[in-house]
C-alpha cells in the first residue's frame, strides 16, 4: 500500500450486518484506513459539511482542525433512508468542494437503469454486492487493491 494507507474511507451503509462484514473483510486484508460510517443520506451532508470543531463535541474521531474531514473515496449503498445515495450521488458530484473524492456505488441492485443513472450522476464506479460470501470477499478485495492501493487521486490544494 502507499501512502493512501492512512487517508479515511468513508462507507454510507444503513444495515449493521453489511458494515460489519465489510468491516471484517477488510481488516482481513489488512486495510489501514481509518473506516467512518453514515446510516443515510443526511449524515452523509452533516459528516461532510460539519467542522472539526462540531464533530469534536460529538465524541467523533477527527484531527484537530476546522475543515471537514475529506475522505479519500466513498463506498456508497444507493437504498438509504431519508436522503437516498442516489441523491447524494447527485449532490456531491455537483459541489467543487467535493466532486473530485472518487464515489464507487455498492448496491444490491444490478438494474441497468440506477447502474446508468450513477454514471450520468458521476459515480467513478459500480460494485454489486454479491449474496455469497467468496464473491463479497473478492469484491471487496478488488475495491481494496484498486481504489485504496492502485488508484491516484488528483493533487488538491
Amino acid at each position: 500500500m502507499t501512502k493512501k494507507l492512512h487517508e479515511p474511507l468513508l462507507v454510507v451503509e444503513d444495515s449493521n450486518e453489511d458494515f460489519r462484514m465489510l468491516q471484517r473483510l477488510m481488516r482481513l486484508m489488512s486495510v489501514q484506513n481509518p473506516i467512518h460510517r453514515c446510516t443515510n443520506g443526511d449524515e452523509v451532508l452533516e459528516f461532510l459539511y460539519q467542522q472539526g470543531s462540531d464533530a469534536h463535541s460529538k465524541g467523533e474521531n477527527l484531527p484537530n482542525s476546522k475543515v471537514a474531514l475529506r475522505p479519500s473515496v466513498i463506498l456508497l449503498d444507493l437504498n438509504l433512508p431519508g436522503i437516498d445515495g442516489r441523491d447524494i450521488l447527485d449532490r456531491l458530484k455537483q459541489d467543487k468542494s467535493f466532486k473530485e473524492i472518487p464515489i464507487v456505488v455498492f448496491t444490491t441492485s444490478s438494474n441497468p437503469k440506477d447502474i446508468e443513472l450513477c454514471y450520468q450522476k458521476g459515480a467513478n464506479g459500480y460494485l454489486v454486492k454479491p449474496m455469497d460470501a467468496q464473491e463479497l470477499k473478492k469484491t471487496i478485495q478488488a475495491f481494496v487493491d484498486y481504489w485504496l492501493d492502485a488508484n491516484m487521486p488528483p493533487v488538491l490544494d
